[in-house]
């Protein structure tokens, strides 16, 4: 019985720890300001737009190509 106690003395103490820890490290964070989190948030839609413009482009084209070849043949 004092085993199992001591156990679960040792689990929180462990617990603690960690929890303290985060916090000292989330002190340490250099968070963005609110004009940098809105220019960096519309690059990227900005550059997910454009890649998906790309592959939209390139998956007709390749599916024309196809559909030609595939009037070739038969």
């Amino acid at each position: 019985m004092a085993v199992a106690k001591e156990k679960q003395k040792e689990q929180e103490q462990s617990f603690l720890r960690i929890i303290r820890e985060t916090r000292t490290e989330l002190r340490k964070v250099v968070w963005p300001t609110r004009e940098e989190t809105i220019r960096l948030t519309i690059l990227v839609i900005a550059v997910s737009a454009a890649i998906g413009l790309f592959l939209f482009v390139g998956d007709t084209l390749f599916i024309w190509l196809y559909s030609q070849l595939v009037g070739v043949v038969q």
